[in-house]
């Protein structure tokens, strides 16, 4: 099965394509620049480079957060068009079960994904690689970081952090658990759209018209509307 894999959904941008398995080329770029100018380009660059055309393509997997609101929605927004456009299945996949995936396969231990999420917090999950599978021990959340690294602090195994937003937390993390916790090399923080594609190639198809972005939580503009709204049925 060739399939197109995108990811938007933090500041990474990665597209990959893969063709049963093999990968057979991967796009991966860290940068604040705008994705929606961006994604399209990178997608029509890859498949060029791999003299794919659009009619090659057989599924689309995409990163469905958490992560940046508006980098989420547009990630998703494309694969929904492009699947929908060319009759092929769509399959989504936790942003954190990405960016964990490769370093759980190979880590005996627990992994922990996270990207910041300002304030303190942490879109999170904790994950554990069995026998070449990926399992996944704690569901994706948005917590405090202090909070979550308290929790962890009971559990018996070595945990490794993963993310490029690790550096914000790390003392943190450090003064809670000590050697317990380990941290990813730089090499290994952007999520792989190669991980992507593999994850996602036998996921059951989303109806493509109801499928929606794991948010996690409102947007910040959409909270304050329906704070100001709630006020003034009060008032």
């Amino acid at each position: 099965m060739k399939i197109l894999a995108i990811d938007t959904s933090n500041y990474a941008l990665g597209v990959a394509l893969a063709d049963n398995d093999k990968i057979l080329g991967e796009y991966i770029t860290y940068s604040k620049k705008n994705h929606s100018i961006r994604i399209m380009p990178a997608i029509q660059t890859l498949m060029k480079d791999c003299d794919w055309k659009p009619a090659d393509i057989e599924k689309i997997v995409v990163a469905k957060g958490p992560g940046s609101y508006t980098g989420v929605r547009i990630g998703v927004t494309i694969a929904k068009t492009m699947a929908w456009s060319l009759n092929v299945p769509l399959s989504g996949v936790s942003s954190l079960e990405v960016l964990a995936s490769g370093a759980a396969r190979y880590f005996d231990g627990l992994v922990a994904p996270l990207f910041d999420a300002r304030r303190g917090q942490v879109y999170t999950a904790l994950f554990k690689g069995e026998e070449g599978e990926l399992k996944q021990i704690e569901k994706d959340q948005l917590a405090m970081m202090a909070e979550f690294a308290e929790s962890l602090k009971n559990r018996k195994e070595q945990i490794l952090f993963i993310g490029t937003d690790i550096h914000i937390h790390q003392q943190l993390i450090e003064e809670v658990l000590g050697d317990r916790a380990l941290f990813a090399e730089m090499t290994e923080h952007n999520p792989r759209p190669s991980e992507l594609a593999l994850l996602g190639r036998n996921r059951p198809s989303e109806d493509i018209h109801s499928f929606v972005p794991n948010y996690i939580r409102l947007a910040e503009a959409e909270a304050n509307w329906l704070e100001k709204n709630r006020k003034t049925k009060q008032g």
